[in-house]
């Protein structure tokens, strides 16, 4: 029974501590973005991987715009009847 006063003043230290710590968290944006990393990760486009150079030559290709081939430009199909 004498453990008891010393288990309870323990516990509430523990629990105020405890407390604490959420709030702590809470205040300094600790919760912010649970999900953002967790996604952000599986993109494999990180810009600071490239070098200057390769940086440049992908700006470069973004801007340029890709040629689409017509549907029958192709000499190996017959002609349209």
């Amino acid at each position: 029974m004498t453990i008891l006063y010393l288990l309870i003043p323990l516990s509430l230290i523990l629990l105020g501590l405890a407390v604490w710590a959420f709030f702590w968290a809470v205040k300094n944006d600790q919760f912010d973005d649970l999900e953002g990393p967790a996604h952000r990760i599986l993109f494999d486009e990180d810009e600071n991987d490239f070098t200057p150079e390769q940086r440049r030559q992908r700006q470069q290709a973004k801007k340029q715009p890709t040629a689409t081939p017509e549907a029958n430009t192709h000499s190996d199909q017959e002609p349209p009847p």
